[in-house]
């Protein structure tokens, strides 16, 4: 089977021990978030790890997320909280897809669409407790609370859960989250009063979850952590396991005379006789155009500088006058877990002044996925969103690793 030439390995297993981090961190249920195709890890397999290693639930931004994962075979509880005036609330309601509303006008489009199912549609309210983002604002509040009161008796709705999103939760002592905090219990306060009690309440992201197990309440919604991505680095990596590696097949090997440039605009001159790499990556891949001068790639147990600018489907690297044995077909690593000295998200998202959330969300649909599970038996599997992820699927080019391959068990 012909191997792609550009992948993104994504370890389950590392997925799982990142769970039971952030559950033993909180002492707390998990709302493991999954939006956007699991910040690039895919949604289905992701969604499908979290849930066997003990997840309680998942969280989406938008309904459309919620109904593929729905799609899939996927019945454990949903929330999706981003919507628009035109947003599906009759597909939500028809998927058992709960609805985090941010206003009067979204309660409003929820209760009528719950009156045409002839069911009551299932809501958590999220409520803007100082990140001025979404949520129901605070002039809006009261009326709010009254309304939902009155679609609660009239069984429209039933009120499952309470949260909000912080604004600092990345800077654990800030007096912001714990004020926070306070107006989300006192939105739970005015609900109870008017006879609409949350089941369950959340606001703590991954941040949060690591270092504020004060700030739990009921359950957990971490994202980025889950991917093993530290959300806050001073702190380091709270034991967490990068998942994703992304690599890529030298497409092509070949000789470069001294003082001639390289790449669109030739920004890189070649102080001499060189041998360059051609790599199938580029900015519709998720390699920022940015990293062009900055870039450094793994070739076995060594690193190679990027040179000259990063194109939308390629990239070139320095091989050095000798070529280092580098042949066509040989692996290249973009990013990894950096355990060997490679590259990292963090480095990249470091070089260009972002965040590794952003780099690893970014990585584009070219990229094939392949899925390892360490503790799952047989061998790696390729991206199948309708059967089990770690089904086989020869020629993956999954790392069959074991636990204790990462000093620990997942």
């Amino acid at each position: 089977m012909t191997s792609p030439a550009l992948t993104a390995t994504v370890d389950l297993g590392a997925i799982a021990h990142n769970l039971d981090v952030l559950r033993n961190a909180s002492h707390a249920p998990v709302m493991a978030v999954v939006k956007a195709d699991a910040y690039g890890h895919g949604a289905v397999p992701v969604a499908r790890a979290v849930l066997a290693a003990g997840a309680a639930e998942l969280g989406v931004a938008h309904i459309t997320e919620g109904i593929a994962l729905r799609a899939a075979g996927i019945d454990a509880p949903i929330t999706a909280w981003l919507h628009t005036p035109g947003a599906d609330f009759d597909a939500a309601i028809a998927n058992d897809i709960e609805v985090a509303l941010s206003s009067p006008r979204q309660l409003e489009a929820v209760v009528a669409a719950a009156r045409r199912a002839g069911v009551r549609a299932s809501v958590t309210v999220k409520v803007d407790t100082g990140l001025n983002r979404s949520g129901v604002a605070v002039d809006e509040w009261d009326v709010f609370v009254r309304e939902i009161a009155k679609a609660h008796a009239e069984e429209s709705v039933v009120l499952r859960g309470v949260m909000c999103h912080l604004a600092r939760g990345d800077e654990p002592g800030h007096p912001l989250n714990d004020e926070q905090a306070g107006r989300l219990d006192r939105a739970v306060d005015d609900l109870t009063r008017a006879g609409v009690a949350p089941e369950v309440v959340h606001m703590a992201n991954s941040p949060a979850a690591l270092t504020r197990p004060d700030l739990a309440r009921d359950m957990v919604r971490p994202g980025i952590a889950l991917y093993g991505r530290t959300p806050i680095p001073e702190r380091g990596d709270f034991g967490l396991i990068p998942a994703m590696t992304l690599s890529a097949q030298v497409a092509l090997v070949k000789n470069v005379a001294a003082g001639e440039g390289v790449s669109y605009s030739q920004t890189w001159i070649a102080p001499r006789d060189t041998v360059v790499a051609v790599v199938p990556a580029g900015y519709a891949d998720g390699v920022p155009r940015l990293l062009s001068g900055h870039l450094r790639v793994r070739i076995g147990e060594r690193l190679f500088d990027g040179i000259g600018r990063i194109c939308m489907d390629q990239l070139v690297i320095d091989l050095g006058p000798d070529g280092a044995g580098v042949r066509e077909g040989d692996e290249v690593e973009l990013f990894g877990t950096g355990r060997h000295g490679g590259p990292t998200a963090r480095d990249w998202a470091d070089a260009i002044g972002t965040i590794d959330y952003e780099i690893v969300s970014q990585i584009g649909n070219r990229v094939v996925r392949s899925y390892v599970d360490p503790q799952a038996p047989g061998p790696a599997a390729d991206d199948d969103s309708t059967g089990d992820p770690r089904r086989a699927a020869g020629g993956g080019q999954g790392d069959a690793r074991r636990p204790d391959d990462w000093g620990g068990e997942p």
